[in-house]
């Protein structure tokens, strides 16, 4: 193991140098939460990849192909998909608004501050358990490795994010995900995937080995699918972590196909985790968890050194998904909840410079991170924590968003209710049937979606001046925020 400990000690130092590196770059507010606008192709797919698929994706996705076979690859499956369908249908539009958060594009869309403040701790609330679910994994992986104490685990591996995260911002975030992108590519499809097919016999021993429902792509169930879609496809369009990528894209060109390439990746990926569970199911057939199915292959089926690279790959989905969402969490807090506060008792000409906006945001990633960790260690039951998020995502924020990108006729007192309808519904559904049933999502949308076009109709249209700018902001022919400094010249 000797060497495999040492691959991963060199992958958590080089998280680290780059994070120290990339603190040399973010010298503004641009540069620091979206990496100044101006990711390529290359490195927008390749983040994108990264931040989509986490943990849940990776050990969570073998775990679903160990207990389902082929068709436990739909979960990852609609992330992808949500992935193309932002891309191809939304990304363009998103990245021309020149915006840092989703909230300031509910307030450019239907005018004024009434819908963001109550949109932002929304997203606030979805954003930190998503980090909190992503730095729980942690303890998975290290005591993997070193059979290290649950803390010990979510303090060390939390505490390595929180570090490279705050030095550099979205910066240092871009570059730790490309490499991230690389180590999952290599880990999980080329070494981690094949080795398990041979081990397992061949996709033939494998048929013959396993029942016929493992093999039936719909063998999950439609109910569970149509989760899946309502869920996770839908939660891709509009999560904070998912739109702050976009934001860093180059150009519209860049954010849809870039993107697209990165959602087709997601595919790939979907099925190799299933194919790869399903391998370990005839290997292992009485595990006493599929989500052991990840970590029991690769302890007992792989060589020493690839055992480390893989490995390392499952730190780099769980790491990649956790800074995402904890810039995403400190972003919102900072400009969409804190920033507004602030300004309630502030005089309009006063405004940070470079300086101050960065520190100011560097402040607050370090805050939400240690408040990531402490309720990562408070929390025990995962799943519980980001059925929580979704669902309060899904059921509050979906239908203002969408409804204000495809319907002119939407107005703020619409979209506050949408919000107010949609999380109090999803709350009481979650209190009433519990957290893990498929009601409070299905009833709780449906509620949302109801008071939008109620309210919206009973009220006065938004202002022709309000939605005039938004055109114009949409078709990339105005200027950025006015509160979006100019970049410092390096």
């Amino acid at each position: 193991m000797a060497v495999d400990y040492a691959v991963i000690v060199v992958y958590l130092a080089g998280m680290l140098a780059m994070g120290w590196w990339g603190m040399r770059r973010a010298r503004s507010k641009s540069e620091f939460l979206v990496a100044g606008r101006r990711l390529g192709p290359a490195m927008y797919s390749g983040t994108m990849a990264a931040i989509v698929l986490g943990g849940a994706s990776t050990i969570g996705g073998v775990g679903l192909g160990y207990q389902y076979g082929l068709s436990g690859a739909w979960m990852v499956f609609t992330i992808g998909l949500g992935l193309l369908v932002l891309s191809v249908f939304f990304s363009a539009r998103i990245a021309r608004l020149k915006v840092y958060t989703v909230s300031e594009m509910l307030d450019l869309r239907y005018g004024g501050g009434r819908a963001g403040i109550i949109s932002g701790v929304v997203m606030w609330a979805y954003t930190l358990m998503l980090a909190v679910t992503s730095t729980i994994a942690y303890a998975t992986i290290f005591d993997v490795l070193f059979d290290m104490n649950r803390t010990v685990a979510i303090v060390l591996g939390g505490s390595i994010v929180v570090a490279y995260s705050t030095l550099g911002g979205m910066w240092s975030i871009t570059l730790t995900d490309m490499v991230q992108f690389v180590v999952k590519t290599i880990g999980v499809l080329l070494l981690l995937l094949p080795i398990a097919v041979v081990k397992a016999g061949g996709f033939s021993e494998m048929k013959a080995q396993l029942p016929t429902e493992y093999f039936d792509p719909l063998g999950i169930g439609g109910e569970t699918i149509f989760t899946y879609v309502l869920i996770y496809t839908f939660g891709m369009l509009i999560g904070q972590d998912i739109w702050q990528r976009v934001f860093t894209a180059r150009s519209d060109r860049t954010a849809k196909w870039g993107g697209t390439v990165a959602g087709t990746y997601c595919l790939a990926y979907a099925l190799a985790g299933a194919v790869i569970g399903t391998a370990a199911k005839v290997l292992y057939p009485k595990l006493g968890s599929p989500d052991d199915a990840f970590a029991t292959i690769v302890k007992d089926e792989l060589p020493v050194g690839v055992r480390g690279l893989v490995l390392a790959a499952a730190l780099a989905a769980v790491m990649s998904t956790s800074s995402g969402a904890l810039i995403a969490c400190a972003t919102v807090a900072n400009n969409d909840i804190w920033s507004r506060l602030r300004g309630l008792g502030k005089a309009p000409a006063e405004k940070a410079d470079d300086h101050d906006e960065v520190q100011g945001n560097r402040l607050f990633i370090l805050i939400m991170g240690l408040a990531v960790i402490c309720t990562a260690i408070a929390i025990d039951n995962v799943v519980e924590a980001l059925t929580v998020a979704y669902n309060l995502l899904v059921g509050g924020l979906l239908v203002p968003i969408l409804g204000g990108l495809v319907w002119k006729r939407g107005t703020v007192y619409g979209a506050l209710a949408s919000v107010v309808v949609g999380g109090l519904a999803v709350i009481v559904l979650m209190a009433t049937y519990g957290i893990l049933a498929n009601e409070p999502v299905y009833y709780g949308l449906l509620a949302s979606l109801a008071a939008y076009l109620v309210v919206s109709l009973a009220t006065p249209a938004t202002d022709a001046a309000v939605l005039t700018a938004w055109r114009e902001r949409l078709a990339g022919r105005s200027s950025e925020l006015a509160s979006e400094p100019t970049p410092v010249s390096q």
